[in-house]
């Protein structure tokens, strides 16, 4: 799309939304469950499309993406009416005769820009919140998943009319122009150097934003950990999605004392896991493009491989790979992973690893491993990250009861469930003052007895 045909877009979204067509909750709910049927009638042709732009399994895809996605559809029909309802507050007596309440609004036409990672779950689920609060909504999905991208489209087509959901497609182009274009709300989903050009744009409208973005994500294992256990749960967690995935654990940290059982106990289950040919496995996807592919076979250094290490350009498939004795000077651990490379380094304390951890810029998650309360209370509460697990890997993102998003260099805001639906609303403070009594005492001329009342009401 050109920038006229974008605008034309957002204009009639903008018109749409000030007709008042997005407020009625019956409005909203209709909308999310034709969203929710579309799904699930059309299941195995979205896993399709996921599958030719990453190669994932239709198990993978469900248990990933569309799985996930129904599950916040259903949770936000379960229960939009108590989060749109008007709540009453406490009025302060000076205010007399009054009620305040705080009313949940929409923001109005909003923009959702998703990456290619996870280009279905990523795109639909902030789309359910702007929904469910009331929003109108423009998605621009990436252009490097263009199946899914295509599914998209055509689900929304049929869905929605496009002055209430809208898709653009495109590249780099269609990001500019949607950015400068004045939207309400702005919900962002990718790198780091992208989220700043978005903010930026975003700044010159004063436009709110959410940004998800990333970072390199520690995984914690300490030396009362559950070994067996922690490889089994790390592999899951690292090697899904070839491990293209923004939550997925970046790097081991662990005590030096158990770094050997844990790699072997690590080589173990990725051969459990992936089997001992994994480039052959149909099951275990691919990297997005040839890109990304180059990328990610210049961080892996061939005499530090432990496990893996294999490639097939042809495919863009890397095999799991876990490299030991890497340090912070190695390349691997200069950028976000975002494949199928993990690097295994080692502390002499766990003081002295949450202060390196402390040092760096604060990762999206971080994954703890160890059977000592006090331990994971303190790595808990002193390091700085969005959000995590103890003793597992990327599940702490599958549940609407919870928010998810970073702080500092891996993103602000959140979303899912309630934290989704207050993402897309603007509360909006009033106060009902009444009519049949009005209080003196703020008026001029200034009384010496309404001033000792006011000392009485505001103190």
């Amino acid at each position: 799309m050109n920038e006229s045909e974008i605008r034309q877009i957002v204009e009639k979204q903008r018109a749409y939304f000030y007709t008042g067509a997005t407020l009625p909750l019956e409005g909203r709910i209709r909308a999310l469950k034709k969203l929710r049927t579309y799904i699930r009638e059309h299941e195995a042709e979205l896993n399709q499309a996921i599958r030719e732009d990453l190669g994932k399994s239709a198990y993978e895809s469900y248990m990933c993406e569309t799985g996930l996605v129904l599950t916040e559809i259903t949770y936000m029909l379960r229960h939009i009416r108590s989060f749109a309802r008007e709540k009453t507050v406490y009025t302060p007596l000076a205010q007399f005769p009054s009620r305040s309440f705080v009313k949940p609004s929409p923001y109005g036409v909003t923009l959702i820009m998703s990456p290619w990672n996870y280009p279905f779950l990523l795109t639909i689920d902030p789309l359910a919140d702007a929904i469910a609060a009331g929003n109108t909504a423009v998605i621009k999905p990436s252009a490097y998943s263009p199946c899914t991208s295509r599914a998209i489209r055509t689900m929304i087509r049929e869905c929605f009319p496009e002055e209430y959901v809208a898709v653009v497609t495109g590249g780099r182009a269609e990001n500019t122009c949607l950015l400068n274009e004045p939207f309400d709300y702005i919900f962002f989903t990718g790198s780091q150097a992208v989220g700043k050009e978005v903010m930026a744009h975003a700044a010159r409208h004063l436009t709110p934003v959410t940004l998800e973005l990333g970072g390199k994500s520690p995984c914690i294992i300490e030396k009362t950990a559950d070994l067996p256990l922690a490889a089994k749960r790390i592999v899951f967690g690292k090697y899904l999605n070839c491990g293209q995935t923004c939550v997925a654990p970046d790097y081991i940290y662990c005590d030096e004392e158990i770094r050997d059982r844990l790699v072997e106990e690590i080589r173990k289950q990725i051969r459990k896991q992936f089997g001992p040919s994994p480039l052959t496995n149909n099951d275990y996807g691919n990297i997005i493009n040839e890109k990304h592919f180059d990328r990610i076979m210049g961080l892996i250094d061939p005499e530090k491989v432990v496990w893996g290490g294999k490639s097939d350009k042809s495919t863009r498939k890397i095999e799991p790979t876990l490299m030991n004795h890497v340090t912070f000077n190695d390349a691997v651990m200069q950028e976000e992973i975002f494949g199928p490379v993990l690097p295994v380094l080692t502390y002499d304390s766990l003081d002295a690893a949450i202060e390196k951890i402390n040092s760096m810029p604060h990762p999206l998650a971080l994954y703890l491993f160890t059977s000592d309360k006090q331990a994971a209370k303190k790595v808990m509460s002193r390091c700085g990250f969005g959000g995590g697990c103890i003793n597992d890997t990327i599940i702490h993102l599958a549940t609407s009861e919870m928010g998810f998003g970073g702080f500092g260099e891996s993103g602000m805001g959140s979303y899912h469930g309630k934290e989704g639906f207050r993402t897309f609303s603007h509360n909006k403070s009033i106060v009902d003052k009444k009519t049949w009594l009005d209080l003196p005492m703020r008026y001029q001329p200034y009384k010496k007895f309404n001033e000792k009342l006011l000392h009485i009401f505001l103190r």
